[in-house]
């Protein structure tokens, strides 16, 4: 697959996770936290929405991501479109009506992407519930000043990619801190699940946050 199109598929998958799902949750719910679900993504309380594969999938009906804009979307839904209001400055800077193009075949990499991280989070830090930032659109845990997880890409890397982020600034000696937030691998290079466990896990005992 060329980088072009993942790029493309993943702009339009975090526009759709901070304009269609996240906003609409924080005005109705009060928080703008997401989960990973079966092929791909969805909100963690009302609005019940996901995003599965090149789907949106809600209020009885599965919309295809193609040739719209979550401001079409959130018509469809009854929703209004729109990211919350006040909360951060980051984002995807996409607008609702701005044109979605999602690739089955990239939303299928990327939900893998999720899956993944989901799974070695939970496994590596039991009882933490993993979420889905809408303003990074990266899945992740906190824990004792440091961030762990995984990032379907971004500005700093295009490809999906796993990361350890101490909150605290300063030098980090070695080779594992390769990154300006602290060290980051592509998933491509860490070979499964295994090895995914093995990076954060790693991560985790150089921050000393391993009791």
């Amino acid at each position: 697959m060329d980088t072009e199109t993942l790029v493309r598929t993943r702009r339009s998958l975090h526009a759709v996770a901070e304009l269609v799902l996240a906003g609409p949750q924080y005005r109705a719910s009060g928080t703008i936290r997401l989960r990973a679900c079966p092929g791909g993504f969805g909100t963690v309380a009302e609005p019940w929405l996901r995003v599965v594969g090149a789907e949106l999938v809600g209020r009885g009906r599965a919309i295809p991501l193609v040739r719209t804009s979550c401001g079409a979307l959130g018509a469809a839904l009854g929703l209004d479109a729109g990211a919350p209001a006040g909360l951060y400055g980051d984002g995807p800077g996409i607008d609702a009506r701005h044109p979605i193009e999602v690739d089955p075949e990239a939303a299928r990499r990327l939900a893998h992407c999720f899956a993944l991280g989901d799974a070695a989070l939970v496994g590596l830090f039991p009882g933490e519930r993993p979420v889905i930032w809408p303003e990074h659109f990266d899945l992740g845990v906190s824990l004792s000043a440091v961030n762990y997880g995984v990032s379907p890409g971004d500005a700093f890397l295009a490809e999906p990619y796993a990361y350890v982020g101490p909150h605290a600034d300063g030098p980090r000696q070695g080779e594992f801190w390769n990154a300006p937030f602290g060290a980051a691998r592509p998933l491509r290079e860490l070979g499964g699940a295994g090895g995914l466990m093995d990076f954060l896990a790693r991560g985790r005992r150089m921050t000393g946050d391993d009791a």
